[in-house]
């Protein structure tokens, strides 16, 4: 019979995975995470856990917060629980279970991130990290950067004590850090986008502005933003993952996190309140993030884009089973050595063709379950940043964007709502009407959706990535995706 995870029962599943190897009652919190999912209880978390394990400094403990509705009934989950929850790592070699205790406590819910804001004056939090996903950062690059003019962003500006976003929220934190006389706190993004720390300190800054320029320019010189690259892939937890985790492990966990065994965190060293060893379990500190990130968001992050959409068309549930269609394989293998792979840097440790084979290999692993619709998700908010740059990049250098503009052509079928076989798809984006709308229309006038400036910018109106677009298009609604893959794999 599985027994509920709790502090009281710790002990009892010491035979079946690895337990916190310290006293969590001398636990305190010096970072406050906003975004409590399965991502950052599989990455950071653990990252913390096994640091406080090597007999690191207890006082970095984790305080969750959460914005969304749905957190406060994982806060209830997880406090039932003593904050303690199970990560356990699949591949095709086997599963190996812990549980992680580096979460200390999870802020109530409320209007107006009262608990949030009064947690965030506390001298000892020293760092305050986010995981709010790769669109909720109020860029627009029709704009050139941050929508100031968001509703949400405006609301933020006209009632500061009421904030609405989490930027809001820390936009307060940081003036009451200021008027009580404090050092501020460390922001620090682990979300995918591009230059992470940047565009958190531009959002951040915004919103100050908006509300008092006093306050902006304090922040601009106090607070550090420093950049970041993360990864690791976390697929949803389903039901039949939790049967598992009961009969393998008799544990009863009511918010498990299920992931791959790969895990990677490149940080800047700016960290002016001071910083965790995390150098210790394998965080690698530089000077300078970019050229990881790029390879990461480029290749990972672009090569789950696309396999995502012709896989999605083709009816494949599972990414693995993707991997394993040499039509979707070879799509991804091709575009990136020719269109990618030519515009991302080699690292000291890793080329990048070695990086794109590190890639496939975890794409393909059959225990991760992680699905095509997953990937698929928020291509509004992950195309621009993920895609879009890199035909950017190969325009200006004259090169090939075959592939990346059949990528764009898959993205556009799929968000006209239906398969090759004519199953419908399900709204899967935050922007899903106004994506199906326009992918309707595009079907005639393919301009249509190349105008949608928050997402491709200036190169809509590129005559030769316009030209490219349309021609897939037409063939992917003429011959379906099979065939359109098969002519793209022969270079016809």
């Amino acid at each position: 019979m599985a027994t509920r995870l709790s502090q009281r029962t710790l002990e009892r599943f010491g035979a079946a995975g690895a337990l916190p190897g310290y006293d969590r009652t001398r636990l305190t919190p010096g970072v406050l995470h906003v975004g409590v999912g399965n991502f950052h209880r599989a990455h950071q978390a653990v990252y913390l856990d096994e640091l406080f394990a090597l007999g690191g400094d207890l006082s970095w403990g984790i305080v969750g917060a959460g914005v969304m509705p749905g957190d406060a009934a994982m806060r209830d989950e997880l406090a039932a629980q003593d904050w303690l929850y199970s990560v356990t790592e699949e591949d095709a070699d086997g599963q190996r279970m812990r549980i992680v205790g580096s979460l200390t406590d999870f802020l109530p819910v409320a209007s107006g991130h009262r608990p949030m804001r009064e947690a965030m004056v506390d001298p000892a939090i020293r760092i305050v990290s986010l995981t709010v996903t790769e669109g909720g950062y109020y860029m627009d690059p029709s704009k050139g950067g941050f929508d100031a003019d968001h509703p949400d962003i405006q609301a933020d500006i006209a009632h500061p004590g009421q904030p609405t976003t989490v930027f809001g929220a820390i936009v307060a934190g940081l003036r009451a850090r200021r008027s009580a006389g404090q050092p501020p706190f460390t922001v620090m993004s682990c979300d995918n986008i591009p230059h992470n720390g940047y565009v958190t300190r531009e959002v951040i800054t915004g919103v100050a502005q908006g509300q008092d320029p006093e306050l902006a320019a304090w922040i601009a010189a106090n607070v550090a933003f420093p950049n970041a690259m993360v990864d690791r892939i976390t697929p949803a937890t389903g039901a039949a993952r939790r049967e598992r985790l009961e009969r393998d492990y008799g544990l009863t966990d009511a918010r498990p996190v299920f992931c791959e065994p790969f895990r990677q965190w490149v940080l800047e060293d700016n960290f002016p309140a001071g910083r965790p060893v995390l150098e210790r379990v394998g965080v690698q500190f530089v000077t300078d993030v970019a050229p990881y990130e790029l390879l990461k968001l480029r290749v990972l992050n672009g090569g789950h884009a696309t396999i995502a959409y012709a896989a999605g068309l083709l009816d494949i549930e599972y990414v693995h089973d993707a991997m394993a269609d040499d039509r979707v394989a070879g799509f991804l293998d091709a575009m990136a050595r020719h269109e990618v792979l030519p515009v991302v840097p080699a690292l000291p440790d890793m080329s990048p063709s070695d990086y794109l084979a590190t890639c496939q290999h975890r794409f393909a692993n059959p225990c991760l379950g992680d699905t095509v619709r997953r990937l698929c998700h928020d291509g509004s908010g992950r195309q621009p940043k993920f895609i879009v740059p890199t035909i950017q990049e190969n325009l200006a250098a004259n090169r090939s964007i075959a592939g990346l503009a059949l990528e764009s052509a898959l993205w556009c079928r799929y968000c006209a709502g239906t398969t090759d076989s004519g199953a419908a798809i399900e709204p899967n984006d935050p922007r899903w009407a106004r994506l199906n709308e326009r992918a309707l229309a595009a079907r005639s006038d393919p301009s249509i959706w190349l105008a949608m400036g928050d997402v491709y910018g200036d190169i809509g109106s590129d005559e030769r990535f316009a030209s490219a677009f349309a021609g897939w298009l037409e063939r992917l609604w003429r011959d379906g995706t099979d065939a359109t893959l098969r002519a793209y794999l022969s270079g016809s």
